[in-house]
């Protein structure tokens, strides 16, 4: 009987999700003229001027830029011009409800399957995509959850129709790092029973990855000799690349007793690594500087790990990472609440970060840290147009957005959000009871 609910209940999920995505608008291509605004380039500070967006790219910045024919001249007196924002880990178009596993397509079976890419189970229609895109983020990182190695995550444009047309050019194998200590109130494991488990997994790890380096080294030798390695290892040979160091592997870990662990195991195995979660990361932060990594953190809106922390720790964990001198990108590790990125931003700001920093670190710092900077992150001519424009900061949950732009395309500002407001605000008064 659930089973049959479930499917009930999925099938009224997919049609509300068709029947919104008819309602939205659909985008505008062609060439817009943004003018007379106050550009926030991130890369060379602030400038008041013209912004013209051609051919899906942002073609010139300037002064007094000649309106081209054919283009749509668009207002920016009084507003501000960002570049748009790039959440560093969601499950955004993986999950639907969270009580209903049939919406989910983030976990996968099994403890080592980096090859179950995430990009291939988003669901461009999902209505969080939408609801998210018109607070100013314009791509997300999506990341798959489950074992050790639970899969390969890739950076989207929340603008397509097929997973393909939202991929926005990173990749990274994702490593669920072996944790001690409880994982929770409501772990009753004793402190013998989580040392043996910790020591089981980390074993199981090294073995794992010299597995890894052998069948590098056999496919290496393979290639040089024009040969094809025989049968088929589709788990492997998503590992080829991580191995040989150009594929990065985002390494969640977030206890202090943890990232020490893992920063070892990183220089030990020479892996090109990226690390994730990070909560408590600054109470490590001159070591994780010293090894010169990149680190994703967040929620910021979030609650202390430790009943000894105090209650600003995830507020300020960005904030002193990034004095440390490590290269801090934000997340909101959601799958609804995407749209919350830039006050995750906010909070950083104000409890250490600043405004300069914590705004990099949801625009340029991201799209470095992913090796898209020459695409995204910044207004730059040649860059790829993603942007929007307010009318102040994006960190104030007061300020409106009022033009987005993705991959070029004139994006409507529209979500299950605002018809909703927008139905029940013109609501047929002639109904009865």
């Amino acid at each position: 009987m659930k089973i049959i609910i479930s499917y009930i209940i999925a099938a009224i999920l997919i049609t509300s999700q068709l029947a919104s995505a008819q309602q939205i608008a659909k985008t505008e291509t062609g060439s817009f003229l943004l003018r007379g605004g106050t550009l926030v380039t991130v890369s060379n500070g602030t400038i008041t001027g013209d912004l013209l967006v051609a051919d899906g790219k942002i073609k010139s910045i300037g002064e007094s830029i000649p309106l081209p024919a054919g283009a749509i001249e668009i207002d920016c007196a009084g507003k501000y011009v960002y570049p748009g924002m790039i959440d560093g880990g969601t499950k955004l178009g993986l999950q639907e409800v969270g009580s209903v596993s049939l919406t989910s397509d983030h976990n996968e079976i099994g403890d080592f399957i980096p090859h179950m890419e995430a990009l291939t189970a988003v669901n461009p229609n999902a209505v969080s995509i939408p609801v998210t895109r018109v607070n100013g983020i314009t791509s997300a990182l999506v990341v798959p959850s489950g074992g050790s190695f639970p899969g390969t995550a890739s950076l989207i444009n929340l603008v397509g129709y097929t997973p393909d047309q939202m991929y926005a050019g990173f990749k990274g194998a994702v490593l669920n790092f072996p944790a001690t200590g409880k994982r929770g109130w409501w772990d009753r494991r004793s402190a013998e029973d989580i040392k043996k488990e910790a020591e089981k997994a980390m074993k199981t790890l090294d073995d794992t990855w010299k597995k890894v380096k052998l069948y590098a080294k056999i496919n290496a030798a393979a290639s040089s000799d024009k040969k094809a390695l025989a049968g088929y290892n589709p788990s492997m040979d998503a590992m080829l690349q991580v191995a040989n160091g150009t594929r990065h592997l985002l390494v969640e870990v977030n206890k202090e007793a943890d990232i020490k662990a893992a920063l070892k195991w990183i220089e030990k195995n020479e892996v090109n690594a990226i690390l994730t979660g990070v909560s408590e990361g600054y109470r490590v932060a001159a070591d994780i500087a010293k090894a010169d990594l990149p680190v994703i953190v967040g929620p910021v809106l979030s609650i202390p790990g430790r009943q000894s922390d105090k209650y600003d720790a995830a507020y300020t964990n960005p904030g002193l990472l990034h004095k440390a001198g490590v290269k801090v990108v934000l997340r909101t590790s959601s799958y609804e609440n995407v749209r919350n990125l830039p006050y995750n931003a906010g909070f950083a700001a104000a409890y250490g970060m600043g405004t300069e920093a914590a705004l990099r670190s949801v625009t340029l710092s991201a799209a470095e840290v992913f090796g898209v900077a020459g695409q995204l992150g910044s207004l730059d001519e040649g860059k790829i147009a993603n942007l929007f424009v307010s009318d102040g900061d994006p960190f104030e949950t007061k300020t409106d957005i009022y033009h987005l732009f993705i991959s070029g395309r004139k994006v409507p500002l529209e979500s299950r959000h605002t018809l909703l407001y927008d139905e029940f605000l013109n609501r047929d008064p002639g109904l009865k009871k």
